[in-house]
């Protein structure tokens, strides 16, 4: 399936990074923050975003405040696949979309229109982007994403 993709034996070529290459750093990053705005309002909305290498959902946790006391609170949060945790070999707590919760792919189309990109544009940057996170895991390189 579409996760496999990002399971790599091999490090990633330049030329499966077409797109990137020939966007601007600028321009990624536009198509990233359509893409964060979209994860937004889908979470707003009680919907989890899966993209190929993990999901963002809401999920309920407990948080500890003052003297002992525990509140149930809501937290926004990106679940690594598990497939992708095996392969990689890493290390995270296990953290259980609730079975509510429906589970949508990025809507390409709608995030292009907002950003004035084509949408295979935004498909494609979106896609070899996380394929570079994906090789920065097989070389065990740090990597930080950050996400407004």
């Amino acid at each position: 399936a579409k996760m496999q993709k990002y399971l790599l034996y091999n490090a990633v070529e330049p030329e499966e990074l077409q797109t990137l290459r020939e966007l601007s750093t600028m321009e990624i990053c536009k198509v990233w923050s359509g893409m964060s705005r979209y994860i937004h309002r889908q979470l707003l909305q009680k919907t989890a975003v899966e993209i190929g290498v993990g999901t963002f959902a809401v999920v309920p946790v407990h948080a500890t405040v003052g003297e002992g006391k525990v509140l149930p609170v809501e937290r926004p949060m990106f679940i690594l696949s598990k497939p992708l945790k095996l392969f990689y070999n890493l290390e995270s707590d296990e953290t259980k979309i609730p079975d509510e919760m429906p589970v949508v792919q990025p809507n390409f189309e709608e995030i292009a229109a907002e950003t004035h990109f084509r949408h295979e544009i935004v498909e494609h940057c979106v896609q070899e982007t996380l394929l570079c996170f994906a090789g920065a895991l097989r070389d065990n390189k740090e990597v930080e994403f950050s996400f407004r």
